[in-house]
């Protein structure tokens, strides 16, 4: 498997929608070591402006991931995510994630080259809600390390 840089440019439909429901964030935020009022009571959540209970900062790559894994599915992209290392990341906010959206995520492909014997893929994801009404987009960069001489991906060390 080789990354395809032609690639570059491409957008792939959007994602199943991902309900966000109070458990979910609350296990992330959990996960991340957050104790914050805010990610897990309605009350807090309100106290602080929001409608309902938002979702940490980094919350979106949940729902993202689950995008990747269609999109990493297409062949003809060549990248091969069974190692990787997620090399940066960044979020541009429109509003906070919170309990009740139902998201939709269109990701699209912003680079693709070799480095030193190894793939990396910039990718764009557009999260949406339903309705249309733009949350966040993240950025993102991921390097597969199958491509490493004697790697596992490495054809030529079998």
């Amino acid at each position: 498997m080789a990354l395809n840089p032609s690639c570059v440019g491409t957008s792939y439909p959007l994602s199943r929608p991902y309900p966000v429901g109070p458990e979910a964030i609350r296990r992330f935020a959990e996960a991340v070591g957050d104790p914050a009022a805010v990610y897990t009571d309605q009350q807090a959540a309100q106290a602080l402006g929001h409608p309902s209970v938002p979702a940490p900062p980094t919350f979106p790559f949940v729902v993202v991931a689950r995008a990747l894994d269609e999109v990493f599915s297409y062949d003809e992209i060549g990248f091969d995510p069974t190692y990787l290392v997620h090399g940066d990341q960044c979020f541009e906010y429109a509003r906070p994630v919170r309990v009740g959206d139902r998201l939709v995520t269109t990701v699209s492909i912003t680079g693709a080259k070799n480095l030193r014997g190894k793939d990396v893929l910039t990718l764009r994801a557009d999260v949406a809600d339903t309705g249309g009404e733009h949350v966040v987009t993240l950025h993102m960069t991921f390097v597969s390390l199958t491509a490493v001489k004697g790697g596992v991906g490495d054809a030529a060390s079998r």
